[in-house]
Formats: C-alpha cells, sequence, structure tokens
C-alpha cells in the first residue's frame, strides 16, 4: 500500500504539466522568493548607451519614426558624418571599464535582492554571444566578452537572484520585418531567431527571472509565447524557480503572465488582486545612459523611497533602473542613489521584505501614513517629517499587549488609544534629519 501511495502521488506529480494556453499557465504559483524580495535592480545596458542620447530608442527615433525625431537627426548631423550607420556604433561599446564585482558590490549594498540585465533590447544586440545574432553581440563586437555571464556570476556570488530583460521584437532584423509585412501571418523571425536564442538564453544562463518586452506588434500566437512558456514551467533547467511577467503578446498586459508590469511606472492606485512590479528609472527621461542628462532629471532620494513605500504597500515590487555608460561605469550619481537606498533599508527593512499588505494600505490623518504588516505587527510609514511630536493613527486596534517602537530607535515609545474603535496616539522621539524623509512606526500585537 505504502509503494502503491508512492507511485500515486509520483504519477500525480508527473501529470501536473502546464499545457499551451493561458488558463493554465497562469494556474502555475509564483515562485515564493519573488514576493519575500520586493526591490529589485533594473539595468540598462546596449549599443545605445554610445551614443548617449534621447534614450534607449535613439536607433528607432533616427531611423524608424514617422516622421523621425528631429532631435536625433540633428544630432547625428552635428556630430557624426554622412552616412554614419547605427552599427558603427557597436565598436565603440567597449565597456572597458566594466567590474562586475563592482556593480554586484553596488547592487548588493542597495538593499535589492535581485538584479534584471537588458540581454538584448529592441536594436538586436545581445549581451552575450548568442550563436543566431552574428556579429552583433557582445562577443563578436565591442566589449568582446560575455557581459550577461560575467554579472551573473557576481550578482549570484552575493547572494542575489540574477533575471535577464529579453525583447520579442528586434527592429532591424529583416526576417522580423518580413513578418510583419505579412501581417503576421509567416514566422520566420521566431522559428529562426526569436526562439532558438530564447531556449539557448535560459539554458545557458539559467535566469531567475525572465522581463520580456517588446511585444506590443503581435499577438502571443505569432510569438508563440504559450508554448515557450510551457517548456519553461515544465522542462527548463529553472522551471520550479523562474519568474516571469506579463508582455507576451499585445493586449496581454495586465491579463495574462507570471507578475503584472502593466505599463512602464505603473502604480495601480489601489491594491490589486495580482502580484505586480513597479518598473522606475532614476533618469526620468530615459532607461538607457543619456550623456546630456541633468540633475533636475532624476529622482532624489526621498522621492525613490516614498515610491518604494507606496508600491510595496499596495502589494507590488520594486524595480529601479539604472543606465550604465558605453564603457562600463554605473554613473555616480546612480551610485548614490542606490546606496541611500541601501542605508534607509539598514534600518527599515524589517517593514519591506517578506511583507505584506496590510488590511488598509494607507491614511492621511495628520500626515501621509502608508502601511505594511507581518503577522499581528504593523508597520507604518511617516512619508513626511511631523510639525509636531505626537503622530495620529486612526486604522491600528491595539490593547494592552501592544508594543509600539520606531525603527532605528532604541526603546519602546509611548502610546496611547484614541477611542476604544480603535486609533493610537503615539509620542515619537527627536527625529534626526534624514536624507530619505522616510520613517517606520512599528506596532506589535495591533489588528
Amino acid at each position: 500500500m505504502l509503494v502503491a501511495a508512492f507511485l500515486t502521488v509520483l504519477a500525480a506529480r508527473a501529470a501536473a504539466r502546464y499545457t499551451e494556453d493561458w488558463p493554465s499557465l497562469d494556474s502555475r504559483p509564483l515562485p515564493s522568493w519573488y514576493d519575500q524580495a520586493k526591490f529589485g535592480i533594473f539595468v540598462h545596458w546596449g549599443v545605445y548607451s554610445v551614443p548617449g542620447f534621447h534614450d534607449e530608442w535613439f536607433l528607432f527615433d533616427w531611423l524608424f519614426r514617422q516622421p523621425p525625431n528631429q532631435e536625433c537627426v540633428d544630432f547625428m548631423k552635428r556630430n557624426y558624418p554622412s552616412g554614419f550607420t547605427y552599427p558603427e556604433f557597436a565598436p565603440h561599446f567597449s565597456a572597458r571599464f566594466f567590474n562586475p564585482g563592482d556593480w554586484a558590490d553596488i547592487f548588493k549594498a542597495s538593499g535589492a535582492k535581485y538584479v534584471v540585465l537588458t540581454a538584448k533590447h529592441h536594436e538586436g544586440f545581445t549581451n552575450w554571444g548568442s550563436p543566431f545574432s552574428w556579429n552583433w553581440n557582445s562577443v563578436d563586437i565591442g566589449p568582446h566578452r560575455d557581459l550577461v555571464g560575467e554579472l551573473g556570476a557576481a550578482v549570484r556570488s552575493r547572494s542575489l537572484h540574477y533575471g535577464l530583460y529579453h525583447s520579442l521584437c528586434e527592429w532591424s532584423n529583416h526576417l522580423f520585418e518580413r513578418d510583419k509585412k505579412s501581417g503576421f501571418k509567416t514566422q520566420e523571425f521566431v522559428a529562426h531567431k526569436l526562439l532558438p536564442e530564447l531556449y539557448s538564453m535560459v539554458v545557458t544562463y539559467k535566469p531567475d527571472l525572465i522581463w520580456s518586452d517588446g511585444e506590443w506588434d503581435a499577438p502571443d500566437t505569432y510569438w508563440n509565447s504559450t508554448q515557450f512558456l510551457a517548456w519553461l514551467y515544465n522542462d527548463s533547467p529553472v522551471k520550479d524557480t523562474v519568474v516571469t511577467n506579463d508582455r507576451w503578446g499585445s493586449d496581454l498586459r495586465c491579463k495574462h503572465g507570471g507578475y503584472y508590469n502593466c505599463e512602464d511606472k505603473y502604480t495601480p492606485g489601489q491594491l490589486p488582486k495580482h502580484k505586480w512590479e513597479k518598473c522606475q528609472s532614476v533618469d526620468k527621461q530615459s532607461w538607457g545612459y543619456r550623456r546630456n542628462m541633468k540633475t533636475s532629471e532624476l529622482m532624489d532620494l526621498p522621492t525613490i523611497i516614498k515610491d518604494l513605500v507606496e508600491t510595496v504597500a499596495l502589494g507590488g515590487n520594486y524595480l529601479l533602473n539604472v543606465g550604465p555608460t558605453s564603457d562600463g561605469m554605473i554613473p555616480v550619481v546612480f551610485e548614490e542613489r542606490l546606496r541611500g537606498i541601501g542605508a534607509w533599508l539598514d534600518v527599515n527593512g524589517e517593514a519591506i521584505y517578506g511583507s505584506k499588505p496590510w488590511r488598509i494600505q494607507s491614511e492621511n490623518a495628520s500626515l501621509p501614513v502608508w502601511y505594511t504588516s507581518k503577522g499581528s505587527t504593523v508597520y507604518a510609514f511617516l512619508t513626511a517629517k511631523p510639525s509636531k511630536p505626537i503622530v495620529e493613527l486612526l486604522q491600528p486596534k491595539c490593547d494592552s499587549s501592544t508594543k509600539v517602537t520606531l525603527l532605528g530607535h532604541q526603546g519602546p515609545l509611548t502610546w496611547t488609544p484614541i477611542s476604544a474603535d480603535g486609533g493610537l496616539f503615539v509620542l515619537l522621539p527627536e527625529l534626526s534629519q534624514s536624507v530619505s524623509q522616510v520613517w517606520t512606526i512599528k506596532i506589535s500585537d495591533a489588528k
């Protein structure tokens, strides 16, 4: 009987395979590491960092947009000879100063738990020696290095999860253009370039996360997305741990996939029913590096931390982007932001990592407050410095066993109930000047 029971369990596991359709694929539980992590770093790095102008869509805006972006056209006329082509930028994508250990140290210091690198953006250039991208990859030209592999090894050696961004479309690929002209009734690009490259990337680098993008021109049936995802979840080397997003075909965002991105810099406004992620960029004008960025165009540290807090309070993960230079340096201003987040998380991280949305996500009685929770512990984030030492929190329900503390401050805080129905007044200590301007009150044994 014991043997029979064991065989029954094995048979059930063998039968629990995901089929090539969205109801089946959407039924897969999201691997738990992702929701626990809360905070990740996004890295947009490619040939577009050589011109370092406008944004990472420089190629499209210069040559493919109709009409072309005049700023990009004028930039090329002023700085490059007539007839200069986009592939001529690639040898200058040198990565000569790229030290993956230095990058990984910065990411670790930021408090991030995962890192997502652009393995391939819409320009089609792969940051590894893809056998399906001859002479348009980082091993054949430019750095002559496996950037995906080097960063992955460094990130994982610091106990961070490693994800890869991968664009489905390629603006200048002749096979994709041919499929597009057919109204996506042919699939030459998918059969000979996209899917073989995706399978190879997963088997070679075993990413913990695949951040798909570039899907908007065609339905998932053109990209064969469900076929790929069924293999990924059933038979790939990362089938039990990999996380995916929702960009697998036109009209799928916020509807199907592992977690939802919905749109870039998406904020739901209220607690969604499905796990989601907000991708945000320190440079508000671009995801890739811009040589002409200005301080006024960057997110400051308080804004980033408030954005992180609000995202986590609404059940989301926060993926913050930086764009390195073509020679492989993370601009100092980006590093400063990342280390500032890490310093804040060193004090307040217990209210972020592994937390869950509370029954009430925010209130604004005496000042803006956002909530997270862990079991019977509630965390109240004060996202503005109180004008007086007594803070009013209307939502928590407390009793004699409740203890109130301020993260980073020694000893309990004095508090009194507002009414029998709930709420409390909290007497704060003198708050030191903080560049983050966000403080966390911990309320143990609250409802």
